[in-house]
């Protein structure tokens, strides 16, 4: 093959890649507004860059034929089919996509290092799909929902029964069912039980730490820490629908639970709890950072209670997960409509 038109595949295909790669960083940026996918994107543009500056940028210009090119004139129809956002979103990770694989395929003839970089780039806008359209779908499932509620298995099946329907009649938006002592056979009893209570209503039902148990009790999804299953695994026994949370502790945390897929975090912990023993409290600034940088739905948790409720909010969180000042009080249905009245004031001004 003449160099000539070696040079002419790359410049194509980088241009098709960049150009791609800037409608991603639009969407990111105006359509999320979510600055840390933005960053993520912008860093693959100027990998890109970087890879490409092995070869010489005038011999691609210069190399370059728009008006012979034959390609210019073959259009599809489905080229020019757009009708939402999403439909962009879609077209142009598949443009990079293949952009990628052609500059990979070619690069070979100029080395394999570099052949190497531009697959290793590719598998790189894999995870950032799968991150934005995961984001994308989260924001839309948990878009109302405000006030999470941890629960443990109560005293007795019918206490448990009496406190959840109490919050669901109250209007909270998840119930996770979270019990270090109770068996797996109480504990999926529970969770059941919980899955029946919610079933039908706007109150999603989440497990803590058990994808297994969740799946069998046909929750809305699993709950995981940091020493917990990761989520690959949890998404590997729950499917593809099915909601998965994160519990993190810094703003490395947060961004790592976007890029493995999960679908919400739970930020912390950020006031002392009765509930969980910690040596380390980020509190109100890693609020403040993950609302500056991630867009996944987020809950602040640790310690929450209507009294600091408010310098929660102010750090631009705006959705709280609660156990004690909820649960653990003696009518917890008026507790979490208290929380609910005081989110949505908040939210609405």
């Amino acid at each position: 093959m003449a160099d000539i038109s070696l040079l002419r595949i790359l410049d194509a295909s980088a241009n098709r890649t960049r150009e791609g790669l800037r409608v991603l960083e639009d969407y990111a940026r105006f359509v999320l507004d979510d600055p840390f996918l933005t960053r993520q994107i912008k860093s693959l543009r100027h990998r890109l860059t970087e890879a490409l500056s092995g070869v010489e940028p005038f011999s691609l210009t210069s190399a370059r034929e728009t008006q012979q090119d034959v390609g210019t004139r073959l259009t599809e129809r489905s080229e020019a089919d757009r009708q939402t956002a999403e439909d962009v979103l879609a077209a142009n990770f598949h443009r990079v996509q293949e952009g990628l694989r052609s500059l990979e395929e070619w690069g070979k003839l100029l080395g394999a290092d570099l052949a190497q970089t531009f697959k290793q780039l590719r598998y790189q806008v894999y995870t950032l799909q799968r991150a934005l359209e995961i984001t994308r779908w989260s924001q839309q499932r948990l878009a109302q929902a405000r006030l999470y509620v941890l629960i443990d298995g109560a005293a007795s099946l019918e206490e448990f029964q009496q406190k959840v329907s109490c919050l669901v009649s109250a209007g909270a938006s998840v119930l996770q069912l979270r019990d270090k002592h109770l068996p797996d056979r109480e504990l999926l009893s529970r969770a059941r039980l919980l899955r029946q209570l919610t079933h039908g209503t706007p109150t999603l039902c989440i497990l803590n730490d058990r994808p297994d148990l969740a799946l069998l009790a046909d929750a809305d999804g699993v709950h995981l820490g940091q020493d917990d299953l990761p989520v690959k695994e949890a998404r590997r026994i729950l499917g593809p629908d099915r909601l998965i949370g994160v519990s993190t502790h810094s703003l490395q945390q947060a961004e790592q639970a976007v890029l493995d897929g999960a679908n919400y975090i739970g930020v912390g912990p950020t006031f002392p709890s009765s509930t969980k023993e910690f040596t380390q409290f980020p509190g109100l600034e890693l609020l403040r950072q993950v609302a500056d940088c991630i867009r996944l739905p987020a809950f602040a948790i640790g310690g929450v209670t209507l009294e600091n409720l408010p310098l929660v909010l102010q750090t631009g969180i705006r959705r709280v997960a609660v156990l004690s000042a909820i649960w653990q009080t003696s009518a917890p249905g008026e507790a979490a409509q208290q929380f609910l009245a005081y989110l949505h004031e908040c939210t609405q001004s």
